[in-house]
């Protein structure tokens, strides 16, 4: 036993514990408001009556993980919204909001076109089988060669710009095809910051001009109007005034040209219960219900086109274009601690095996962060990093969190929108998707990167094929180490 030295701070007597340096911790307890403060973390140990604990065993960390019941779901609820208030609704998937195969073929089963705007979106829905005439194609960037093979293949193409009108009436001339087309509107609704970079203005009377250009042309029929008013709108009445703006401009366009419209697409942007970063409100105060989106939109459409069927004209088509609000909330993101940190200021953090490079809307959403066990312990306020050597890799900013340990399980919630699209190989390969269906089945649907998949598009010239091709060079640190310690 070792001798005990009384004239030293170690000193112990049998049976008391060690001498401990004292020290200060600040106390992060969160500021009080009129939400009032939770003690307790909330936690999930499943999703969709699947073990997360199982998951992980099988898929490894970080997992995305998607919920096959909460996508029809949000499907089916939309087109009763809409559906039930307005005789005629097409439903457009956007791919730019998650293009994985099994989510847009999950949209395309419950009947929803394909809404895409780049030769990769285009090539991705006709691969998955949708037909040309049932892909709305938008967008500013539309190569002439895709161009040419959507007016082949029937799809409905939005046109952005002049330039890009002078292309499709060279292309139709040369196939001696006719080409129903539809004018991409900007315009300011009041109550959204106008996207003047897309479409052609109303108000400065760009936009009929272009209706008289197409209405002049041998092979281009004018048979459509689109817009799109923003991202993340959490005010109905928006749509409200988007669709009266457009009525205007369609019973303009059809009374001066022989033109008659027979679809209205006003795109997407309804928001998702998600938490943007500089909303202190609760979501379900701030988020309108997909209900009063449709309310908002298809009695103000019934109104205006109330009287086309006086003349014998058809009530426009009303085309959605919705992303977000279909998808965000199913889709999760699991990670695993990885480290506990006290930071300079005394804050806490957490370091997790994700990043931003894996969850970029990370940037924007405060996302909910549950446990997968219940935490035990005073919830402190937490910052939690990714495990990237970037100062921006940030998961959470701040959230009250009870103590974790390293391994533990923290989920990430709701991710579905843009971040499968969004996400990088950066420092981390990209992880496993799985899908779980509605049987509680798990398949894989996108699987995690490795070096062969990184790599496989890089090409070594012959000359740099060998890292050192002298020979391995001299290690400084080879030398003698006979005067380290033992």
């Amino acid at each position: 036993m070792k001798e005990l030295n009384h004239d030293s701070k170690d000193t112990q007597t049998e049976g008391t514990k060690p001498w401990v340096k004292p020290a200060i911790v600040t106390v992060r307890g969160g500021l009080l408001n009129k939400f009032g403060g939770k003690l307790e973390a909330a936690w999930m140990d499943t999703i969709d009556n699947v073990p997360i604990a199982t998951l992980l065993e099988q898929y490894g960390a970080p997992l995305f993980v998607v919920s096959e019941q909460r996508l029809r779901g949000n499907i089916q609820r939309i087109k009763r919204a809409f559906c039930t208030r307005y005789p005629s609704v097409v439903f457009g998937w956007s791919y730019k909001t998650n293009y994985l195969g099994a989510v847009s073929n999950i949209f395309h089963q419950e009947g929803s076109w394909a809404e895409v705007v780049s030769e990769f979106e285009y090539q991705k829905a006709r691969s998955l089988g949708v037909p040309g005439p049932n892909i709305l194609f938008n967008g500013p960037g539309k190569k002439p060669a895709t161009l040419r093979q959507a007016v082949r293949e029937g799809a409905r193409i939005h046109i952005d710009h002049l330039d890009e009108l002078y292309t499709l009436e060279t292309i139709t001339e040369e196939l001696d095809t006719q080409l129903d087309v539809a004018l991409r509107l900007n315009f300011d609704t009041g109550f959204t910051e106008p996207w003047s970079r897309f479409g052609f203005n109303v108000e400065s009377g760009q936009a009929m001009d272009a209706a008289w250009r197409i209405a002049a042309s041998e092979y281009l029929n004018l048979t459509g109007l689109h817009s799109h008013i923003g991202t993340f709108v959490t005010e109905p009445r928006a749509y409200t005034q988007q669709v009266r703006i457009m009525c205007n401009f369609m019973n303009e366009v059809e009374s001066r040209t022989d033109c008659r419209i027979d679809y209205l697409d006003i795109g997407g942007g309804f928001a998702s219960m998600n938490s943007l970063q500089g909303i202190y409100l609760p979501m379900e105060q701030v988020i309108p219900s997909i209900e009063q989106y449709a309310e908002a939109i298809c009695d103000v459409l019934l109104e205006l086109t109330h009287e086309r069927e006086a003349r014998g004209l058809k009530r426009p088509t009303l085309i959605l274009e919705t992303g977000r609000a279909l998808v965000d909330d199913a889709e999760y993101l699991i990670s695993t601690v990885i480290a506990n940190k006290r930071l300079p200021d005394g804050k806490r953090a957490v370091v997790v095996d994700a990043g931003v490079s894996q969850l970029f809307t990370a940037f924007w959403y405060n996302h909910r962060v549950t446990p997968t066990r219940l935490l035990q312990g005073r919830p402190e306020e937490t910052v939690i990093y990714g495990p990237l050597c970037m100062n921006i890799d940030v998961m959470r900013n701040n959230i009250m969190l009870p103590p974790v340990n390293v391994g533990d399980a923290l989920v990430f919630s709701p991710v579905g929108a843009y971040n499968n699209t969004q996400w990088m190989q950066f420092i981390e390969y990209r992880p496993n998707v799985v899908l779980i269906d509605e049987a509680q089945n798990v398949s894989v649907i996108r699987q995690a990167e490795n070096l062969e998949v990184v790599t496989s598009q890089e090409c070594l010239p012959t000359h740099l094929a060998e890292p050192y091709p002298q020979g391995t060079p001299e290690n400084p640190f080879s030398g003698d180490r006979s005067g380290r310690k033992p």
